[in-house]
């Protein structure tokens, strides 16, 4: 099958989100004038080392946004397996301005090098400073880039030295409304390991 996305693809379902997967997923948190608020984020990754930095990609203007707009600052929280429900509810349509923390019960944790709120309890949180907010093609289509400033890690996710993955079972999302929990991990050295 090949299609171009202008002229549609004739399946039940777009299967451009189903292609790229898994994607992590990027638990952001965010403190405006309107409050706190706090949403998932599938369009998430790191994008550099040195600074580190990472992004996030929203599809509409939203809270996340607005907020990021006004404070330049923000967190990531990792989003592990006992923590899917939750996520999944602060996804919800809220009316703007709702923290989400408060109307899905989610502890919240204060972020050390911003001020700016965080999941209490995730397995690792990322605290960034606005780099760069990108408009991309597409109505409300907007790139956030972050250099992150702080990182918090759960003590029990660092397992001989590495942040481990098979500690808390990162959650990710695969495409349509299909997700996946990461439960192994394999080291695969490069040619020019030693």
């Amino acid at each position: 099958m090949f299609y171009r996305p202008q002229d549609g693809h004739g399946l039940p379902h777009n299967p451009f989100n189903a292609i790229i997967s898994p994607r992590p997923i990027g638990w952001i948190a965010t403190r405006g004038s309107r409050g706190d608020n706090l949403a998932p984020y599938s369009f998430f990754n790191a994008v550099a080392y040195t600074p580190p930095q990472l992004m996030f990609s929203s599809t509409g203007i939203k809270d996340s946004v607005t907020n990021i707009q006004e404070t330049g600052v923000f967190s990531a929280s990792i989003v592990e397996s006992a923590m899917l429900d939750p996520m999944s509810e602060t996804s919800a349509g809220f009316p703007h301005g709702t923290d989400e923390f408060a109307a899905c019960a989610i502890a919240k944790a204060e972020c050390t090098t911003i001020d700016c709120p965080a999941v209490a309890g995730a397995p690792a949180i990322l605290e960034c400073r606005l780099v760069e907010i990108v408009t991309l093609r597409g109505s409300g289509n907007r790139l956030v880039i972050g250099e992150v400033t702080g990182i918090h890690l759960r003590d029990d996710c660092i397992i001989d030295g590495r942040f481990d993955v098979t500690a808390y079972h990162p959650v990710a999302r695969m495409g349509y409304r299909d997700y996946t929990i990461i439960r192994d991990r394999f080291e695969k050295l490069r040619p020019d390991d030693t």
